[in-house]
């Protein structure tokens, strides 16, 4: 998991297969259309292109994808005790959008410890350690709005032997052999980000609770006391090895969380295998076969996806795409907008536009297709990002080169399904 800055530096990796949900909100026409208007609207449907008011696009809190997103993608890249009940159980928890603290993942509250602490914390399909900062910070404290986690005031928080086998579990996720403490006590663990971010504590364990209802008590994470940067698999068996989420379209609504075969998960959704990586076990694999804009498939040769493959990580922001198929999609997408006059990039998006005069904007629908005939069909919300109306960007950036993995980021993702298989859906909030 990548940390969340300013607001907390926990995070939470679930070990376990999963479904999730993003809401996707679809834009009226633009009223009081005349007759020959509403004829060449007509065109228009028939070729995939739609017209979606400008104000819609607009974030509700300045945010722009961040240069640590593009280094989370470079980490990637390089890479390559529970509670014994019926696994039909279930439960939800509110989601909220990191917008609200200027960042572009998304956040859930738990409580840790006993008596419990409540904490906020990022969760990502793209990382493999639950840790928070502890007291006492030894150094690089630096602030945030939520007091550190005191393990000396709880009841229920226990070191982990650096003589276990639990803390020789600790190298396929840090990728490093864990050290002792210097009385030869204490399990080490030493975890290192992309972006410079890190963080080096103690491996233990502690109660966490997930709502009033649902307690674990063998929950394994890292007790922060060297931290730097922008900042538990015991759940799994109680639930089946399932968890679904909603991600908020805005700041300003709240998705959900939910672990096991809750009623929200029974939607109608299609379904693709997941793959495993084998570079690194922990990303969740899907394989992507081709891409379409305004209703067209794209010419890109079946090896530039075949050579990357693909991942779904909850924590990139953008998606990033092969160089060759980001350059087909790119092109094609301009083509379709070249009424509109082209602006300055906004990060890693280098195809920006300026709409701040346009009260509406017409695109063309993209889709991404999947292997067994799946096909995600994105609507503005998955097509655009943007920091004011000057700067509406499309939503994707490339990679250097064909052979690194393509990343479908959490702008894009609608539904994911656990038992082997991811699919999508619409109204996943609702």
């Amino acid at each position: 998991m990548k940390t969340l800055n300013i607001s907390t530096s926990c995070f939470l990796k679930y070990f376990i297969r999963c479904f999730l949900l993003l809401c996707l909100n679809l834009f009226p026409s633009e009223p009081g259309i005349s007759l020959a208007e509403r004829d060449m609207e007509t065109d228009l449907a028939v070729q995939h292109i739609h017209r979606v008011e400008v104000k819609s696009l607009l974030p509700e809190t300045t945010c722009s994808p961040s240069t640590k997103d593009q280094a989370g993608v470079i980490s990637i890249h390089s890479r390559l005790g529970s509670k014994k009940m019926n696994s039909d159980d279930a439960t939800t928890m509110p989601v909220n959008s990191g917008d609200l603290v200027s960042s572009g993942d998304y956040i859930v509250t738990v409580g840790l410890g006993t008596p419990q602490k409540q904490l906020s914390l990022i969760f990502d399909t793209g990382s493999d350690l639950s840790w928070t900062r502890c007291r006492p910070c030894i150094r690089s404290c630096y602030k945030q709005m939520e007091p550190l986690f005191d393990p000396s005031i709880s009841t229920s928080y226990v070191n982990i032997s650096c003589k276990s086998n639990v803390c020789s579990q600790l190298t396929p996720v840090t990728h490093k052999i864990p050290r002792c403490s210097i009385d030869n006590s204490t399990c080490i663990y030493d975890m290192q980000y992309g972006d410079k971010s890190f963080s080096v504590g103690f491996f233990s364990k502690e109660r966490l609770t997930l709502t009033s209802t649902e307690v674990f008590d063998e929950f394994l994470f890292g007790c922060g006391q060297i931290n730097q940067g922008n900042f538990g698999s015991s759940a799994a068996n109680k639930y089946g090895r399932i968890f679904s989420y909603c991600l908020p379209s805005t700041s300003s609504s709240t998705g959900y969380l939910g672990f096991g075969k809750h009623r929200r998960a029974f939607k109608p959704v299609k379904f693709t295998p997941l793959t495993t990586v084998s570079q690194d076990p922990s990303f969740y694999g899907l394989n992507l076969v081709g891409i379409s804009v305004g209703g067209h498939k794209l010419w890109i040769s079946p090896s530039v996806f075949l050579s990357s493959g693909t991942i779904i990580d909850t924590g990139t922001v953008i998606t990033r795409l092969p160089a060759a198929a980001y350059s087909a999609l790119r092109d094609v997408f301009r083509q379709a907008l070249t009424k509109y006059p082209l602006t300055r990039a906004l990060s890693v998006l280098d195809k920006c536009y300026d709409l701040s005069s346009y009260v509406t904007v017409k695109y063309p629908h993209i889709a991404f297709y999947f292997q067994g005939g799946l096909k995600l069909k994105l609507d503005a919300t998955g097509i655009f990002y943007s920091s004011s109306a000057s700067q509406v960007c499309l939503a994707f950036a490339g990679n250097d080169a064909n052979n690194k993995f393509a990343v479908l980021g959490n702008v894009q993702q609608k539904t994911f399904e656990a038992g082997g298989r991811v699919g999508f859906a619409r109204g996943g909030c609702l």
